[in-house]
């Protein structure tokens, strides 16, 4: 949805950020939670009150689980293993922004991710899954039509993921968490 790179970690530039989201993306109030870490920019009196005007929960770590958020530990591994991570540390704070701008766009608009069905969070974000995932449906019942004797079971689910939670309710079973996952 957003990033930024700084020299340095202050609440300031983190509530920037997220009014930065907020506005372009058209948040209303109460419609998300952040989940973060407990660093001090998160917890931070500018950002806390700037979360309070936005209408954003804010959120310092999941229960039963100290303090990570998969999504994010999942950017930063992918992140990390990316051929053209850098192996010195940046000139200056602009490579450091070219780097991230360019690893962003990559994550965003080229790579497709397992959890939303191999689409990219770009297709995802405007709509445009509907018509691949659907397409990619079309594709595998027509192959299993055509050779039936191919396919031991059911082909792949192709079905959109109306919903993705950070923590689903326990105790569900798994077709319900599939369907609100």
């Amino acid at each position: 949805m957003g990033w930024q790179v700084h020299g340095e970690e202050l609440s300031l530039f983190a509530a920037d950020l997220m009014t930065d989201i907020c506005q372009r993306e058209g948040i209303e109030r109460n419609q998300i939670t952040l989940h973060s870490d407990n660093g001090s920019p998160m917890k931070g009196a500018t950002m806390l009150a700037t979360l309070q005007e936005l209408g954003v929960v804010p959120s310092f770590s999941r229960p039963s689980v100290s303090n990570d958020n998969p999504y994010s530990e999942s950017v930063f591994r992918t992140l990390k293993y990316r051929p053209e991570y850098p192996e010195k540390p940046f000139v200056d704070i602009s490579a450091a922004r070219g780097w991230v701008s360019s690893f962003v766009h990559w994550y965003n608009h080229e790579h497709r991710h397992s959890g939303i069905k191999f689409v990219t969070p770009e297709q995802r974000h405007t709509g445009e899954d509907i018509q691949i995932l659907s397409k990619r449906k079309q594709v595998y019942e027509k192959a299993r039509s055509q050779n039936p004797g191919r396919w031991t079971g059911k082909t792949r689910n192709w079905d959109r993921i109306d919903k993705v939670y950070l923590n689903p309710e326990k105790g569900k079973s798994e077709v319900d968490k599939n369907k609100a996952a």
